[in-house]
């Protein structure tokens, strides 16, 4: 038995916090670890480290190792050169894993939480039972609510300890999902799967084959990243419209335990910690007069007064604002942002690091500057770029830095430049954060406008 972690989702619905290079599964959101760290730890607790594939993003894979390595340095990952949503995934993920057992697989997304994990593992434990004989098994939940972002599964006569799936509609629009809530014979799909391989497999084949028709196991280079020819030209599609909806082997094992889907904001709020108000409050927030909201800031105040059923979420670059009964929309304001200013959906302006982090304090034509923070014993990779210049000056600290075949120490107050193509190191050796104020100047000012010679995180 297998597990395939879904870990290379945007997680759109969770923006402004959410962002391309900080992805919902690396959030911790209201907890000290992240979703992705959660879920592994949770498939831990069933089987060992080797038996846990996670299917990350090749722009978050050093972000996504680090976390994996603090909570077993053995497990295995792959990577997307691009996201395809979950039915490129788990093919994918097949594909790496196929040997001659057929193994059963359990999928696992990270964007999920229950109060019990007791009863999840029962109902897994239920599912590979189901997997075993053949057929594809998913978990169900009584609907709480209304809510057009979920799946939903109508659910029939008693079958092999579960349910026969009669009807299975991913994502109805709201109308629809009112219809659905109501009905005793129907479940929130929770989005885990358990099937043998060949099971699954052949069911991508059948409904969705445009997605797998060229996979082998030459997609994947020597560090486990998929070739950017293999994922070039398919859809994108989600397991659930394009292969679980279709499918005429699917049984449902019911699981009585709070279930959320934590991809929402919505989700988010009913999770979280309230207060007499019934308020989420997270950062410097002062409030009047302010029930049933979730606030969340990243400055160092925030007012609200006189409000009643809002998500308020505040970064360094956005603030959105919604009623809760208006989230199921969002996709609205998604989209609109792509045609604005899609650097808005990719990064924060503040970017954590493996050695510390980054802040951007301004842009403008042909220049930016930044506030980089280099923790106690990192450095930065040796690196250089071909269309900007830049120029630091040390802020807090003593900074240890290589310039070319120079060596060069500076202490709080100094400064240096560092001219464009340069081979350059930045390093603190010392035992207190160093902080410096970099300026950058060139026709093109972007993070991937780097060459790295040497890096002790591996992304050369």
């Amino acid at each position: 038995m297998k597990f395939i972690i879904l870990a290379g989702g945007l997680g759109e619905r969770l923006w402004p916090m959410s962002r391309i290079m900080n992805p919902k599964s690396l959030l911790k959101l209201h907890e000290k670890k992240s979703l992705l760290q959660k879920t592994c730890e949770f498939a831990l607790e069933i089987t060992k480290a080797k038996n846990i594939l996670t299917v990350g993003n090749v722009k978050t894979a050093v972000d996504c190792k680090i976390q994996l390595n603090k909570v077993d340095k053995s497990l295995p990952m792959i990577l997307e050169p691009m996201q395809k949503n979950t039915a490129a995934a788990i093919a994918a993920a097949l594909e790496f894993i196929k040997s001659k057992r057929d193994e059963t697989i359990v999928i696992l997304p990270v964007d999920f939480g229950v109060k019990d994990t007791e009863k999840l593992k029962e109902a897994i434990s239920k599912m590979l039972k189901i997997a075993s004989k053949g057929y594809i098994a998913s978990i169900g939940i009584k609907p709480k609510y209304a809510e057009s972002g979920y799946g939903y599964i109508i659910a029939g006569e008693d079958f092999q300890g579960g349910k026969r799936v009669e009807k299975f509609v991913e994502k109805p629009d709201y109308n629809k999902a009112l219809e659905f809530s109501k009905n005793k014979n129907c479940y929130w799909n929770c989005g885990i799967y358990a099937a043998k391989a060949s099971v699954l497999l052949e069911a991508i084949k059948t409904y969705a084959p445009d997605v797998c028709k060229n996979f082998s196991k030459e997609m994947f280079d020597f560090d486990c990243k998929i070739k950017y020819e293999y994922y070039e030209n398919i859809l994108a599609k989600s397991i659930d419209s394009a292969v679980i909806e279709k499918v005429k082997n699917l049984v449902m094992v019911e699981i009585q335990t709070e279930w959320s889907d934590l991809g929402s904001w919505s989700a988010m709020y009913e999770k979280g910690i309230k207060d007499k108000n019934s308020n989420v409050i997270e950062g410097n927030i002062l409030t009047d007069n302010v029930k049933n909201s979730l606030i969340y800031s990243q400055k160092e105040l925030v007012c609200v007064s006189g409000v009643n059923n809002k998500i308020i979420v505040e970064t360094d670059d956005a603030l959105f604002v919604a009623d809760k009964s208006h989230l199921q929309e969002m996709n609205k304001l998604i989209t609109e942002i792509k045609k604005r200013d899609k650097k808005l959906l990719e990064t924060h302006k503040t970017v954590i690091k493996p050695w510390g982090y980054y802040t951007v304090l301004n842009v403008g034509e042909g220049w930016l500057t930044k506030i980089i923070s280099v923790s106690a014993g990192q450095s930065l990779s040796l690196q250089s770029h071909n269309h900007r210049s830049e120029h630091w000056v040390i802020l807090e600290g003593s900074a240890a830095i290589s310039l070319d075949d120079k060596k060069i120490k500076l202490n709080k107050g100094q400064s240096i430049d560092i001219p464009v193509k340069s081979k350059h190191l930045l390093s603190n050796n010392e035992k207190d954060v160093l902080k410096i104020l970099e300026v950058q100047k060139g026709e093109i000012l972007s993070e991937d406008d780097i060459v790295r010679y040497e890096d002790k995180y591996g992304r050369v």
